[in-house]
C-alpha cells in the first residue's frame, strides 16, 4: 500500500497500516465468505456416495437448498475475526519492511524486494492469526457435513483444546505458513509492483484502479498458490491428520490435479476479495493519514 496523500517518499505510519489492514480484512472476509465456504467444501474429502460440484455457484446453491442460508456462513465469524488480525499484521509487516528497504528517492521497492516483503508478512500473519482461525473454520465446515460434534465456535475451540491441547490449534501450521508466505508474497507483491509501475507512468490512483489492481493480484495469487491451500485445508479437517498425510490423501484421491481442487471456487472469491481488500485499505488509509499526521505534529 502506498501513501497517496503524502506521496511516494513518505513512509506509512504503523498505526495507519495496522488499522486500515484490519478493517479491510474484516470487510473482505465477510462479503466473500460464501465462496470461501464453497472452496473449503470442495477441498475436503468427499462423503462416500456423494458427488460435489466444482462450480462455486452450484456448491452455494446446493448447500442453500439442502442446509439453508445459515450453513453458507458456518465458520464465518471466526474467519472474520482472524482476517482482521491477519490483514492488520500483514499490512503492518509489509509496510514496515517496505519503509525500511524502499528507495529513498522514489519510495518504492524493486519487484524482488516487494515479493520478499510480502513473504515475510505472510509468515508473521500465519503465526499470529491465520493458522488458529483457519484450523477452527475448516473444522467447523467439515463437521457440518455429517453428524454435528460442535454446537458453536466456542465449543469447537474447547473440543480441540481438550483433545489435542494448544498445539491442536496449530495443526496444519506447515501447510498454512507455506500458503500464507507464498500467497502474501504474490498478493502484496504483485499489487505493489503494479501500483509502483503505475505511479512511474503517472496513472491516477482511484477506486476503480485500486480494485482492478487488487483483482489482478488475487488471480495471480490463486493460480500460483492453490496447492498449498489444498494441503492446508486437508490437514485442518475435523478428522485428525498431518500435513504429510494430507499430501498423500490428495495424491491418492485425485492425483496431481487434486492439488488444484477448488481453484474455480477460490478464484470466484479472490477476484472480488483482492479488489475489496485493497480498495478498502486505500480508502481507510486516506482518512487516517491526515489524522495521524496531525496527531504526530501536535505531539512533536
Amino acid at each position: 500500500m502506498i501513501d497517496s496523500k503524502k506521496g511516494l517518499s513518505a513512509p506509512i505510519p504503523p498505526m495507519v497500516s495496522l488499522v486500515s489492514g484490519g478493517i479491510a480484512g474484516g470487510v473482505e472476509a465477510g462479503l466473500t465468505y460464501p465462496f470461501e465456504f464453497a472452496k473449503t467444501r470442495a477441498q475436503l474429502r468427499q462423503t462416500p456416495g456423494s458427488i460435489s460440484p466444482r462450480n462455486p455457484f452450484a456448491v452455494v446453491f446446493k448447500t442453500y437448498q439442502s442446509e439453508g442460508l445459515r450453513a453458507l456462513y458456518k465458520g464465518c465469524g471466526i474467519l472474520v475475526i482472524g482476517s482482521v488480525g491477519k490483514d492488520a499484521v500483514r499490512f503492518l509487516s509489509f509496510d514496515t519492511v517496505k519503509n525500511a528497504f524502499r528507495d529513498k528517492e522514489t519510495g518504492t521497492l524493486s519487484p524482488l524486494r516487494n515479493m520478499l516483503a510480502g513473504m515475510s508478512a505472510g509468515v508473521v500473519a500465519s503465526i499470529c492469526a491465520v493458522t488458529p482461525t483457519e484450523r477452527i473454520k475448516t473444522a467447523l465446515i467439515d463437521d457440518a457435513r455429517g453428524p454435528k460434534r460442535y454446537t458453536s465456535t466456542v465449543h469447537s475451540i474447547r473440543c480441540i483444546l481438550r483433545e489435542d491441547g494448544f498445539v491442536g490449534l496449530y495443526r496444519g501450521f506447515a501447510g498454512t505458513t507455506l500458503k500464507q508466505a507464498s500467497a502474501t508474497s504474490f498478493r502484496m507483491g504483485s499489487y505493489n509492483i503494479l501500483k509502483d509501475w503505475q505511479e512511474r507512468k503517472h496513472v491516477e490512483q482511484n477506486t476503480f484502479v485500486n480494485f482492478a489492481n487488487g483483482s489482478v493480484a488475487g488471480v495471480v495469487t490463486t493460480l500460483c498458490t492453490q496447492p498449498f491451500d489444498t494441503v492446508k485445508t486437508r490437514s485442518q479437517a475435523a478428522e485428525v491428520t498431518t500435513t504429510a498425510d494430507a499430501v498423500k490423501s490428495i495424491l491418492r484421491d485425485d492425483g496431481i490435479r487434486g492439488f488444484w481442487r477448488g481453484t474455480i471456487m477460490r478464484l470466484g472469491r479472490t477476484v472480488f476479495s483482492g479488489g475489496i481488500l485493497f480498495t478498502t485499505a486505500e480508502a481507510v488509509a486516506k482518512i487516517l493519514n491526515p489524522i495521524v499526521a496531525k496527531t504526530e505534529l501536535i505531539s512533536a
